[in-house]
């Protein structure tokens, strides 16, 4: 008798549910304009708890779902915007060039206060590979080039002695993040080739980490991913921000230290910092 009373109970309220268009709670009178109306002066609505890993791991999130961001800067409301997940602090920003760039490197939890912000520093991705979790800092390590244009796994991949210093040897390598193929950055989004990330530095008043940080860009000094040893170094005093294009075996990047900025080779198998630009 219990079971089928708490049944009806519940068809009830799916009925009146479905009739109303709209539900209350703490309220006889919820709004019109709401499908459910909460109201209360001694409790809140807890969203689900997630760190920005478990955040990002969210497959196929659709525009409007929000949740509760732990490790984003001191904790944020997170909502995903239909191209990337938006928060409390500004996700975009447009520079003098007229270009429209996220706001905070690839994995960063905030958008920089200062060049030495370890919050805004976020993730360091080999060139070419896309967020596998190999960018993750503390990630594992390994020895063995990949044969394809993904790696099947995670770690990040050391490249002592391999072919060209590159994470992987496959025909097609050059045209990585090139053709869109393993871009990381969220969708309308891409990352910017040399010319671009160029134009940015010529934009700004200082060629140096002052000038970046000062530029809407604020860029941190993120530090780098060493290719032999995968040791994480020089935090603090210099970035590399991959761009898209390519020089023989080398990819190109803009390097940033106290006393300057300019765009130089690398090899491959770095982990540098990634900026994404808005796509055209």
């Amino acid at each position: 008798m219990k079971t089928i009373f708490k049944t009806t109970i519940l068809l009830l309220l799916l009925v009146s549910s479905g009739v109303y268009g709209q539900r209350g709670i703490g309220t006889n009178t919820p709004d019109p304009a709401a499908i459910l109306d909460l109201e209360t002066t001694t409790k809140g609505l807890l969203l689900p708890r997630l760190t920005i890993v478990q955040r990002d791991a969210i497959v196929s999130p659709v525009a409007g779902l929000i949740v509760y961001c732990i490790d984003c800067g001191s904790g944020e409301v997170s909502f995903f915007n239909g191209s990337i997940w938006s928060g409390s602090a500004s996700v975009i920003v447009t520079s003098p060039t007229g270009s429209t760039w996220m706001a905070r490197n690839l994995g960063a939890s905030q958008v920089a206060t200062s060049s030495t912000d370890a919050a805004s520093y976020g993730d360091l991705y080999q060139w070419g590979r896309d967020s596998d979790g190999h960018q993750i800092r503390t990630s594992s390590q390994r020895s063995t080039a990949a044969t394809s244009a993904t790696a099947g796994h995670g770690d990040f991949i050391k490249t002592v002695g391999a072919t060209d210093f590159n994470w992987t040897n496959f025909a097609g390598e050059d045209t990585l993040w090139q053709s869109g193929l393993n871009d990381p950055c969220p969708a309308g989004y891409r990352v910017p080739t040399q010319i671009e990330l160029d134009t940015e530095r010529l934009s700004w008043t200082n060629n140096n980490a002052a000038g970046a940080m000062n530029s809407p860009l604020k860029l941190p000094l993120a530090g780098t991913r060493r290719r032999a040893s995968g040791a994480v170094d020089n935090e603090g005093s210099t970035v590399s921000y991959w761009s898209s294009t390519v020089n023989g075996v080398y990819g190109r990047r803009l390097n940033i230290t106290g006393s300057s900025a300019d765009i130089l080779n690398a090899l491959r198998g770095y982990g540098n910092s990634v900026r994404c630009i808005k796509e055209d």
